[in-house]
C-alpha cells in the first residue's frame, strides 16, 4: 500500500506483510554472545522490533538503549499501549521495567539489536537480497545512485538504502538516516525480499557502524570510497573514524571487498584498508586521481579519462586485460571515481562469465547508468549562468567540487567567467573545519557568500564568524583577491548570488544539496536550494530550462 506525498510515492508501512513468530528463547540463543539474562516465559513471541515507542506494533519486542539525555527504559509504558510484549535492554535499564514484563537483559544492547532484528525479521536465514555497501567520507550516495542504475540496467529488481530515500522495485520513501537503526533496516531488507527485490545498493555510514545499525547482515559486496577529515565530533580522530568505516571490510560481514586505494585527498587511508585486507579487489583512479599516488598493483586501473561535455569518458582495466570504456554525465573527476568504483563493485558481484554483459550495458546503454542525475550531487539547475547545487559539506569534498566547477568554467566561460560560491558551515559539528572551509572558498571561488547551513542548536552568527574571518585572512594573500561578503538568510544569500551572476559565471551551492529542510534551534524551516535559484533565475530574466538532459554528482 502507498500514498502519495510531497512528490514521492512513500510506503506507508516498511514492515514485511509476513510476520515470523520468534521465541524469546531463540533470541537467547542467537544473543548467547552478549551474555542474555531472560527473565520471564521462553515461549513467548515476538513478530516485531523496534527502539522507537512512537513506532510499536502489536507484538513487538521493545528496545530500551541508553541515550545522550534519556533512557529508552523510561518510555516503555508508551512501548507497552502500542502493543509491545517484551523488553531487551541493559542493566541500566532494567531498574525501569514492570514487574511481571518478560525482558531480556545484554551486556551490549546496540549490538545485540542488530542480531536480535535479523532473527525476528528472517534475514539470518533466508536469502536477502545482494546487498552492495558503499563507504567512505565522500562519494556513497552518487555511488548507490550509480549502482543502481547498472543493477537496473542488467533487469535486476533493485533497492535503494541511503541519504536521499530509500527505494523498494522502484517505490521510494523519504530517508531519515544515511543508514537506517538496525530494526528499520532490517524490516526493509525484509520487505524488500518479500517484495522480490534482487540486489539493493546501500549507504553504510561511520555512525551506521559505530552504532552497529548495520550489523547482522553480510554485504554481497563492501566498496571504499576515500576517507578525509569529517564526524570527528563523534569519532575523536581520523584513526576512530577510520576503524569505524574498517568494520564494513571484516569477512564476516562482507563477502568481497573492493577498496579505492588512492580515493580524495588523503589516500592513505585507502592504501591501509587495503594493507588490511590483503584478498580485497583494489582500483586504481589514475588520471582520475586528487593526488599521485605513484604506481600500485592494483587489481583495475582507470587508464584513459577525458572530458566529455560536462563530465568525462574513461576507460578501466582489469589486470588480467580485460577492458571496459564507458562515460560519467556529471561535473568533477571526483565523479568518475564514484563511477568507477560501481563499476568495479558490480564486476566483483558477478561471475567472469557475466563480465562481457556489464561491459555492454556500460558502454552502449542510451543514456549509459552513470549519465543519469543524482539529487542534489552536482545537479545542473541553469545553464547561463551554470548553477550547480552540491552536498560538499566538509573540506576535502568542498575543494573537489569548486575544482569541477573551476575546470568547467575554464572550459565553458572564458577569461571573464566567475565562481561564485554560497556556502555554510553545520552547527553542533566538527568546529575545526570551519576555518578550513573559510580558506578553501578563499583559494577557489572568485566571489565567495558565506551563509547558514544547518545551525542546530548554535547560534548562526557565532558559526559564520570563523568561516567569514578565515576567508578574509587568506583573501588578502591572493592574487585573484577574492570578494567575501556574509548574508543570512540563506535564501537571501541565493538570491544575491544569482543577482551578481553573469551568463558566462558559474555558481555553486554547497553544503545542503538534496535537502528541503534547515534546523534552527530544533525547528524545520523549508528550504530547497534548487527551488529558491530557480525562483532567483526567472527573476532576474535568466532562463531556466537545461539545454540538455540534467546532470548530476556527490
Amino acid at each position: 500500500m502507498v500514498t502519495q506525498d510531497g512528490g514521492y510515492t512513500a510506503l506507508t508501512m516498511l514492515r514485511p506483510q509476513t510476520k515470523i513468530n520468534t521465541k524469546l528463547e531463540a533470541l537467547v540463543d542467537q544473543l548467547e554472545r552478549y551474555r542474555p539474562v531472560l527473565t520471564g516465559n521462553p515461549q513467548l513471541t515476538v513478530t516485531g522490533i523496534s527502539m522507537n515507542s512512537k513506532a510499536v506494533h502489536p507484538g513487538d519486542l521493545y528496545v530500551a538503549v541508553s541515550g545522550a539525555r534519556h533512557h529508552g527504559a523510561d518510555y516503555i509504558t508508551q512501548a507497552l499501549d502500542a502493543g509491545a510484549v517484551a523488553v531487551l535492554t541493559d542493566d541500566s535499564g532494567v531498574a525501569r521495567i514492570p514487574e511481571g514484563l518478560a525482558h531480556l537483559v545484554v551486556d551490549d544492547v546496540r549490538s545485540a539489536l542488530a542480531d536480535a532484528a535479523s532473527v525476528i525479521y528472517g534475514n539470518n536465514i533466508s536469502v536477502t537480497p545482494s546487498i552492495y555497501g558503499v563507504t567512505g567520507t565522500n562519494g556513497k550516495t552518487t555511488t548507490t545512485y550509480f549502482l543502481n542504475a547498472i543493477l537496473a540496467a542488467l533487469d535486476y529488481k533493485t533497492g535503494l538504502i541511503g541519504t536521499i530515500e530509500t527505494r523498494i522495485n522502484g517505490v521510494a520513501a523519504p530517508a531519515e538516516f544515511t543508514t537506517p537503526e538496525a530494526p528499520e533496516l532490517h524490516s526493509l531488507v525484509a520487505r524488500m525480499r518479500e517484495t522480490g527485490v534482487e540486489a539493493t545498493a546501500m549507504e553504510v555510514s561511520s555512525h551506521a557502524m559505530d552504532y552497529r545499525r548495520a550489523f547482522g547482515l553480510r554485504y554481497h559486496v563492501a566498496g571504499f570510497t576515500n576517507l578525509t577529515q569529517d564526524h570527528l565530533d563523534l569519532h575523536g580522530s581520523m584513526d576512530d573514524y577510520f576503524d569505524a568505516k574498517a568494520l564494513l571490510f571484516q569477512p564476516d560481514r562482507s563477502a568481497s571487498q573492493v577498496i579505492t586505494i588512492n580515493g580524495g585527498a588523503e589516500p592513505q587511508w585507502g592504501q591501509r584498508l587495503a594493507e588490511q585486507c590483503p584478498d580485497a579487489v583494489t582500483l586504481d583512479l589514475g588520471p582520475a586521481a586528487v593526488v599521485d599516488a605513484g604506481a600500485s598493483n592494483a587489481t583495475w586501473t582507470i587508464t584513459e579519462c577525458e572530458p566529455a561535455g560536462l563530465g568525462h569518458r574513461f576507460r578501466l582495466r582489469h589486470d588480467s586485460g580485460f577492458e571496459v570504456a564507458t562515460k560519467v554525465g556529471m561535473p568533477g573527476k571526483f565523479n568518475v571515481a564514484n563511477a568507477a568504483l560501481a563499476a568495479v563493485m558490480i564486476f566483483t558481484g558477478h561471475p567472469r562469465h557475466d563480465w562481457n554483459r556489464i561491459a555492454e550495458v556500460l558502454a552502449n546503454s542510451q543514456p549509459a547508468p552513470f549519465e543519469s542525475a543524482v539529487p542534489g550531487r552536482m545537479e545542473v539547475i541553469s545553464d547561463e549562468p551554470t548553477v550547480i547545487v552540491d552536498f560538499a559539506h566538509n573540506p576535502d569534498g568542498l575543494t573537489q567540487a569548486l575544482a569541477a566547477v573551476n575546470r568547467t568554467k575554464r572550459s565553458q566561460g572564458g577569461q571573464t567567467a566567475r565562481t561564485i560560491l554560497v556556502f555554510g558551515a553545520t552547527g553542533d559539528r566538527d568546529t575545526a573545519k570551519r576555518p578550513l572551509m573559510g580558506q578553501i572558498a578563499a583559494e577557489h571561488a572568485d566571489v565567495v557568500i558565506v551563509t547558514d547551513d544547518d545551525p542546530h542548536y548554535e547560534d548562526p552568527a557565532e558559526i559564520r564568524k570563523p568561516v567569514v574571518e578565515a576567508a578574509r585572512a587568506r583573501a588578502n594573500h591572493l592574487a585573484h583577491a577574492p570578494e567575501v561578503v556574509e548574508i543570512a538568510p540563506r535564501a537571501a544569500a541565493l538570491s544575491h548570488a544569482v543577482q551578481l551572476a553573469t551568463a558566462q559565471d558559474i555558481i555553486l551551492a554547497a553544503g545542503r544539496g538534496h535537502e528541503t529542510h534547515q534546523d534552527l534551534a530544533g525547528q524545520r524551516f523549508a528550504i530547497d536550494d534548487r527551488e529558491v535559484l530557480r525562483q532567483a533565475l526567472a527573476e532576474y530574466g535568466f532562463d531556466t530550462t537545461r539545454s540538455g538532459s540534467s546532470q548530476g554528482t556527490d
